[in-house]
């Protein structure tokens, strides 16, 4: 009996302290996430006290006739696969060569880092400033070619522009993150292997690589959901121009939602997103995973 009574005790207890945080996750996650599904479905302004229930009606026109976020989206794809491939490789070279035991290692990890503390919106104002009059300053001060180029105008540049920049903010971070997975390689396996003979790129991809699939699927777990929610920096750097040619789903969302008072419409296209990032994220995790394992 007195069994029961302290489990009992302790149930209650444990019940205690949990229901502030479970009604905290309901408030605040919950119940927003089941208003948006029942706004997605209506046509609304934001301001009218009764939206008007117009059924899938929003998302046929997403994907049928809107040509604005077919662009979009094909934008954050692109932006997507190359700001993933990039920025882990970068990070990868960048750990590789700030894991040696260098005299300056300590500065050039902060100095690579302290990017990342900045906010995207920030950084991209200050590169704004640099696309716009630094490098019309650099340009007549060295006469190289390449500070001449509309980095902001031209639609290409625009998106290399917003690529590079969002790489520099966060290179920093993933490169950490590396840096904390080569310091968990045994170093007998990496003497073992020269001893064999194996040459440094033999090393790295038989040892290092395969022993870095989690530090791997974290940050390509990261980098896509980032890249794929981009908003912050196109709406400092680019404004979505010239032309919206640098819309991205988020940043379209962002358009109909609070600039064109498309609140239903707009909270369509954030459902979409968010099951698509969902959807997405699983995949990758699933197979990045069962990498590791193999590994």
């Amino acid at each position: 009996m007195l069994k029961l009574g302290r489990k009992r005790a302790e149930k209650l207890e444990f019940g205690i302290f949990t229901l502030p945080i479970l009604i905290s996750i309901i408030a605040v996650f919950y119940y927003p996430f089941i208003m948006t599904i029942r706004y997605s479905l209506t046509k609304w302004n934001g301001i009218s006290k009764h939206p008007k229930f117009i059924g899938l009606d929003n998302f046929k026109q997403i994907f049928l006739g809107d040509t604005n976020f077919t662009n979009a989206a094909w934008f954050t794809v692109k932006y997507a696969i190359l700001y993933i491939v990039l920025v882990n490789v970068i990070a990868i070279l960048l750990a590789l060569v700030l894991d040696m035991k260098l005299k300056t290692t300590a500065w050039l990890r902060a100095a690579f880092f302290i990017p990342y503390i900045l906010s995207l919106v920030i950084v991209g104002f200050i590169w704004k400033f640099i696309f716009m009059q630094g490098f019309e300053s650099l340009g007549e001060s060295t006469g190289w070619g390449i500070f001449d180029l509309s980095w902001l105008g031209d639609p290409n540049l625009a998106f290399i522009s917003i690529l590079l920049v969002s790489i520099w903010q966060s290179v920093g971070f993933y490169m950490v993150i590396y840096i904390a997975g080569l310091q968990s390689v045994p170093d007998d396996l990496k003497e073992a292997a020269t001893v064999d003979g194996a040459g440094p790129f033999r090393r790295f991809f038989s040892i290092t690589l395969p022993l870095l699939a989690p530090s791997i699927t974290i940050s390509v777990f990261m980098a896509l959901t980032n890249s794929i929610k981009v908003f912050d920096v196109i709406l400092s750097l680019t404004g979505g121009g010239p032309g919206g040619t640098t819309y991205s789903v988020a940043y379209d969302i962002y358009r109909d939602t609070f600039q064109n008072n498309l609140y239903g419409y707009g909270t369509a296209k954030a459902l979409i997103l968010f099951v698509a990032v969902l959807i997405i994220t699983v995949i990758q995790l699933t197979i990045f995973k069962r990498k590791e394992v193999e590994a």
